[in-house]
Order: structure tokens, then C-alpha cells, then sequence
């Protein structure tokens, strides 16, 4: 069954916006009655289409609500990367239960940009449609375009950065030394790596360097790694 995330409540029915009624009308072709999953505030309604005139509307048929987050707000910082990789780590991280999203600026990034805002509507856009996919209770968001120096200021529980560092601890041992942190940060570098200086400066600044398979991984792959381990140490 479908699933839209809305906020326009009125009584008892739902009126979505523009994009998640086009989508409703054009693309999957639903009809009056046809039912589907509406997200408001947190809470899941099952819904019955009662209006497919210009924005659509449903009814409540009933609450529906299980909340299926992790238990962990975790927040993926990767480094910028072309496209469709981009692309690869917002779906994938947020079908394994990334909370949001920040895209990191360093000196052995492929790409530039100079102008961040188009990049993160569309990002935004991206992560919109995978948590309407994958039956999300959230909409993760897209932070603006972080550099190294911004990382350091922002205070999670725990601090993480993927590395290859040999002596490095495995993801699994950090876990199980925070078990009580409820906000936690990974940090994925470029597909150059990060400047020594660089991983040099997180680690002095709180950052616990982590290593997390004897394999290198490309940069798209790792937050789908770390976040797939997570979500196997929570037993999900």
C-alpha cells in the first residue's frame, strides 16, 4: 500500500500537496476508494481517497500507527561525490534509517559546487521519495554543505569516522562502549580519502576514527555498511 507523508489536516480527512497528488492521480492511477497510508505528526492513518480533483483528499478509516525508527538518531555526513552515487547513499541510507543528511566539503572531493541550494532540493527530493518507499515514520532532512571546521561544532552523543586506518576500532566495539548515546554522526570521506591534517583534526576534536570491514569500501558504500551493522547490533 502507498504512503504519503502530509500536514494538511482538516476534520477528518487529509488534503495533500501538489506533488503527492500528481503522483496519486498520474502515476500510480488510483481511483475513489482506492486506500493508502497517510504519515501526519508521527502517527499513521489508514486512508480512503474521497477527492481526486485537483489536490487530492482522503478520509481516516483509522489509526494505523507503529513507529518503526531506530532507536538511534543517526546522521550520514558524507563527502560530496558525483550524482548518482549521492544519489545511491541517500536512498539506500535512508531505507536503513538515516535521521538526516550532510554533505561534506573536503580538499579530495571530485566535485565543486558553488552554489549548494538547487543540489539540496533535489537531494531533499530524493530522500522525500525513499522515505515515502520504505514506509518511513520520518522525513530525514538534508543539512547545508558542511566543511570540515562546521563538523566540529556540532555536539552528538557519538562521533564517528569511517577510516582505513589499521588501528583504528571496529564499529562493533564502539557500540558497544556508547550503548546510551541517543545522536551519533558518521563521517565518510571522499573517494580520495581524507588529508591526513584533516582525519588528523577530527580525531583531536572528538571524532573516534573506525574501521569497519578489513575491506576498502568505496565512499557510496560505506554509510550503507555502517547503518546496515547498526541495524544489526539493535537486532532489527
Amino acid at each position: 500500500m502507498q504512503r504519503y507523508f502530509c500536514t494538511n489536516k482538516l476534520d477528518n480527512k487529509f488534503i495533500l500537496n501538489e506533488e503527492n497528488s500528481y503522483h496519486i492521480r498520474k502515476v500510480m492511477r488510483m481511483n475513489i476508494g482506492d486506500k493508502i497510508e497517510i504519515v501526519y505528526l508521527d502517527n499513521t492513518f489508514l486512508c480512503e481517497i474521497s477527492n481526486l480533483d485537483n489536490l487530492v483528499e482522503v478520509s481516516i478509516i483509522s489509526d494505523i500507527s507503529k513507529y518503526n525508527e531506530l532507536d538511534k538518531k543517526i546522521t550520514i555526513c558524507q563527502s560530496l561525490v558525483k550524482e548518482e552515487k549521492m544519489d545511491l547513499v541517500l536512498q539506500k541510507c535512508v531505507e536503513l534509517g538515516a535521521y538526516s543528511f550532510i554533505p561534506l566539503k573536503v580538499r579530495n572531493c571530485v566535485i565543486k559546487i558553488d552554489d549548494d541550494t538547487k543540489k539540496i532540493i533535489r537531494w531533499q527530493k530524493i530522500v522525500n521519495d525513499a522515505s515515502r518507499q520504505s514506509k518511513r515514520n520520518i522525513i530525514p532532512k538534508v543539512l547545508k554543505v558542511h566543511t570540515i571546521t562546521d563538523l566540529v561544532k556540532l555536539d552528538y552523543d557519538l562521533k564517528i569516522l569511517c577510516t582505513v586506518n589499521e588501528l583504528s576500532m571496529s564499529l562493533k566495539n564502539i557500540l558497544q562502549n556508547h550503548k546510551k548515546c541517543d545522536t551519533m554522526i558518521i563521517v565518510i570521506g571522499p573517494e580520495g580519502g581524507f588529508k591526513p591534517d584533516e582525519e588528523t583534526y577530527l580525531v583531536e576534536n572528538g571524532f573516534i576514527s573506525c574501521k569497519l570491514l578489513d575491506f576498502v569500501l568505496r565512499t557510496e558504500t560505506a554509510g550503507i555498511v555502517a547503518l546496515s551493522m547498526i541495524n544489526y547490533e539493535n537486532g532489527r
